[in-house]
């Protein structure tokens, strides 16, 4: 299946080939991936008939539609109905690790350098039960794993559902706060921003930035602006996820900027969820320009069929970014990524030194 950046290039395919390999040897980061949005589709064919999950086809190509966004019409609640089926494969100990493992190395594969992996607890334990506590160690197992056997580090945020209770926010919560020393850095609030306001969640998040996490906050992507000030100003949020919608009120603009919050944008989801018209209607460089903090994410690679190459792609040739600019916004996540301040410095200056330098050459050229 063709990529969106794929479908949509200008470029005479030799020249567009000669981009996307360039793309692809640029180490990168990733702050925005979700694990249940990351698991290959063989995998899934296969762990299908191992653990006997019932599916509409175990052919990948008859399954890919119920999984991938394809030719679907773009729809916020149609690209969240593909986690429906996805998390019913996390059944055992084995298909958990699995796909934790396999998402860091298909990331690696990326020639990404450092990765921040979220997932919901909840969506892992729910299908036979485990406890938080038992999927987040097991998370946590495989992904140690895949960054010792790989070029890549990992870091994990733990993602609570808008829809769920207090209580079980309160658990995801202290699990997280708890392995903080095993690896994680971040609490997240996902989910229907239209039907469930994250004002209910500040108390937990307040408490979470309190023990040492760090916070990031979905908003501003099917809901209004008003919720990135919320996320920023109520759950202490220092990065929203996506936030694309806070062109629509210019004091959050302006709040972005003063408390330089950093955006977490994934433009191939943001046009599939129906977030943008169209890959050139996307904000996110008008925002780098305001002086927004703005990075370039995957969001949830197998379900929108991309790798961060291809978003880098996408940007370049359907936003009208120049190469510049998607270099500075690779240097703009290692300054926000959730480390402490001496490893996060050390991460700035390694990406510095090892981004190459954009001075000649036609394929350069903003």
């Amino acid at each position: 299946m063709n990529t969106p950046a794929d479908q949509n290039a200008k470029a005479p395919v030799q020249e567009q080939h000669s981009i996307r390999a360039m793309l692809a040897a640029w180490p990168k980061i990733d702050l925005h991936r979700h694990l249940e949005g990351s698991l290959r589709l063989s995998t899934l064919a296969e762990m299908a008939q191992e653990h006997g999950v019932d599916l509409p086809s175990w052919d990948l190509e008859e399954l890919r539609p119920y999984v991938q966004v394809m030719d679907d019409a773009p729809d916020f609640k149609g690209f969240l109905s593909k986690f429906r089926l996805l998390r019913r494969f996390y059944s055992t100990r084995e298909a958990v690790l699995r796909v934790a493992y396999e998402a860091v190395v298909d990331a690696a594969a990326d020639n990404i350098k450092y990765l921040e992996l979220r997932f919901n607890p909840v969506a892992l334990a729910k299908v036979q039960g485990f406890s938080y506590a038992e999927v987040t160690d097991w998370v946590l197992s495989a992904t140690n794993k895949a960054q010792q056997e790989h070029d890549i580090q990992v870091r994990l945020i733990a993602q609570i559902g808008r829809d769920e209770s207090l209580d079980v926010a309160w658990q995801v919560a202290e699990v997280a706060a708890a392995c903080q020393d095993k690896g994680f850095v971040g609490l997240d609030l996902a989910g229907d921003e239209i039907t469930y306001s994250a004002a209910r969640f500040a108390e937990v998040f307040q408490w979470a930035k309190a023990q040492g996490l760090h916070i990031t906050i979905h908003a501003g992507e099917a809901g209004p602006a008003s919720n990135i000030r919320e996320a920023v100003e109520l759950l202490a949020a220092s990065r929203i996820g996506h936030g694309v919608r806070a062109m629509e009120d210019l004091s959050v603009m302006d709040l972005l900027v003063k408390e330089k919050v950093t955006l977490e944008m994934c433009p191939t989801s943001n046009l599939q969820t129906g977030v943008v018209s169209s890959l050139g209607q996307h904000p996110v460089w008008a925002y780098q320009q305001v002086g927004i903090p703005v990075t370039i994410n995957t969001d949830d690679p197998s379900i929108s069929s991309t790798t961060l190459t291809d978003e880098y792609l996408v940007s370049l040739r359907n936003i009208g970014m120049p190469l510049r600019a998607i270099q500075q916004m690779i240097l703009t996540a290692a300054e926000a990524a959730f480390l402490p301040e001496t490893e996060r410095k050390r991460l700035v200056e390694w990406f510095r030194q090892a981004l190459p330098p954009l001075s000649t050459g036609a394929l350069l050229k903003d």
